[in-house]
């Protein structure tokens, strides 16, 4: 399916009775790349799950392409083309590579493995490989890999570099940028390298304690030292 646009709009949700996000409005237009950062414990994972599903909303409105989805479970909103991979790479251990990519298919041929592979030929090679086997690197390739098999229309990246080496970081980050270039997806990036996120957005937002703190380009985060400090508690940006 072709990318599609996501809509907030006044959304707050949580974890039992705990509220977590407040009030939280934004939009990203079909086609775009949206960096979501803030520093550790602002809310981004929390965001990223509420928009799947996996957490208590309670309130705000959340549209898909136009249409509301708050009220639908998780697997009906993947269905409807929220692709979701979590920062917690959750791959099936006993299960093979090509094992674990078969279940990203849908409905699809099993001969759309191969594009899988043609974006990430590691997990060609490691594909008779149990999940288990593989390093954090691989792992993440294949959650991800997975995840675009099921042709979302919108992508949410949840730190998806997070403790890899630079090689393989530079290796997604080449992946991500020929995905948002297809014009096929909408991708959303939650990300602690923050220059990578920059590199790679045309539009962020900052969270500050659950709230939108900041939103704007990446141009005038990378010109606004105090933002950066204040919000994202770094020295600067190279």
């Amino acid at each position: 399916m072709p990318a599609a646009s996501l809509e907030i709009s006044g959304l707050s949700a949580g974890y039992g009775p705990t509220r977590v996000l407040e009030d939280i409005s934004f939009s990203a237009d079909a086609g775009r790349r949206l960096a979501v950062l803030g520093r550790n414990g602002m809310g981004k994972s929390t965001l990223f799950a509420t928009l799947a599903g996996q957490t208590k909303r309670y309130g705000g409105e959340i549209r898909l392409g136009g249409q509301p989805i708050e009220g639908i479970d998780s697997s009906s909103r993947a269905l409807k083309g929220l692709g979701y991979v979590p920062q917690s790479r959750d791959v099936f251990p006993t299960l093979t590579v090509e094992e674990n990519l078969f279940v990203g298919l849908k409905a699809r041929p099993r001969s759309a493995i191969e594009e899988a592979y043609a974006m990430f030929p590691r997990l060609k090679e490691r594909r008779k490989n149990l999940g288990s086997q593989l390093s954090g690197g691989e792992q993440q390739m294949l959650t991800t890999a997975r995840t675009i098999l099921g042709q979302p229309s919108v992508l949410l990246l949840d730190e998806p570099l997070e403790g890899l080496a630079p090689v393989i970081c530079e290796e997604l980050m080449a992946a991500f940028g020929t995905l948002a270039a297809s014009g096929e997806m909408t991708i959303l990036l939650v990300e602690q390298r923050i220059q990578s996120a920059l590199d790679f957005a045309d539009a962020v937002i900052i969270l500050e304690r659950g709230r939108i703190a900041w939103t704007g380009t990446p141009a005038a985060l990378a010109g606004d030292q105090h933002t950066v400090e204040t919000l994202l508690g770094v020295g600067g940006l190279h």
